[in-house]
């Protein structure tokens, strides 16, 4: 049955653990080509911030939804799965198999089981009032929304970081439209089986040496011009309320810009709410159903050895090599 469905791989994992590169590997290997789940290197101009791999560490590999979107423009779930689906059919079309590589799960959780999150891109009256309100509220936003969402569906504003307003707005707003909570309507469509015959890898390492790596990277991106492409991204008209400036690294920059912090003050912010970002992420995809855990450490960081076991595993679930 599983040799019916198309097939597909997932590569996974926290920020700054070393997806990128293993992602190169595994798509040489099995004939892939790579479909991006990140919420911030869709976007044209943020380069530096989103850690966006780069044309040289490509290698060749057919990367999509990688700058297909320009800062001012919205994302959302909903765009994502349009967006990858066009790019795995592209895929298929080639005779490869698609990779999905990056660390938003909620992203890949709805292309693997065809999750219908059922968003709605019209602006409804609930949506407007809600938006407002935000505005009004301002710094205070994020927390009174969630303490909202807290009070009618508490399972989802667990599942929600206040700061992600957009969501925490369309959860109330679901709830309000149908009086059934939206955690309650994810968990269902969850319980679906996925139409792929697939592999789904998280890549994992000791929490020390991944806090101390994403430590590192937010220096590589301070010294090589974070400051800089974030004063452009203003220059063309770019702000805080825009989903795209709202991704870690541009909020925190921003304050400092504006003149909310300084610049260590920001850096200090920037990697505090990084290594909490990545604690969340796992924590998401420990969650997940049918997830195969790849601690680099029980590799002693050999990506070749986990290379061999994930192609061990394509030909035991009959995922066609190249």
């Amino acid at each position: 049955m599983n040799t019916e469905k198309k097939p597909l791989l997932i590569l996974t994992g926290p920020t700054a653990v070393g997806k990128t590169a293993l992602s190169i590997q595994l798509a040489k290997a099995v004939g892939g080509e790579i479909v991006s789940a990140d919420s911030m290197q869709v976007y044209r101009h943020m380069d530096i911030g989103s850690a966006k791999v780069t044309e040289e560490e490509m290698e060749g590999i057919p990367h999509y939804l990688i700058d297909v979107l320009d800062p001012q423009d919205d994302f959302n779930v909903a765009t994502f799965q349009t967006l990858a689906r066009q790019a795995m059919n592209e895929i298929y079309s080639h005779g490869n198999i698609p990779i999905i590589t990056g660390g938003t799960g909620f992203y890949i959780q709805a292309l693997l089981y065809d999750i219908d999150f059922k968003e709605n891109n019209e602006k409804n009256p609930i949506r407007k009032e809600l938006e407002q309100l935000a505005k009004e509220l301002g710094d205070k936003a994020p927390g009174a929304l969630h303490e909202k969402l807290s009070h009618i569906d508490p399972e989802a504003a667990r599942q929600i970081h206040a700061n992600n307003i957009k969501r925490v707005i369309r959860a109330i707003e679901y709830f309000e439209q149908t009086g059934e909570k939206i955690s309650e309507h994810n968990e269902e469509m969850h319980q679906k089986e996925s139409p792929y015959n697939f592999l789904y890898y998280v890549l994992t390492r000791d929490r020390k040496t991944l806090y101390e790596r994403i430590d590192k990277r937010v220096d590589i991106m301070i010294a090589n011009g974070l400051v800089k492409e974030i004063e452009k991204l203003k220059a063309m008209g770019c702000h805080r309320g825009q989903t795209s400036m709202q991704g870690l690294g541009y909020k925190e920059i921003l304050d400092y810009l504006d003149g909310s912090c300084t610049l260590d003050e920001a850096v200090y912010i920037l990697k505090r709410d990084t290594r909490h970002f990545a604690k969340r992420q796992l924590t998401w995809f420990r969650r997940e159903r049918d997830v195969r855990w790849l601690d680099l450490d029980r590799y002693q960081g050999n990506t070749d050895l986990i290379l061999k076991d994930i192609l061990k595993d394509c030909e035991e679930k009959r995922i066609v090599l190249k």
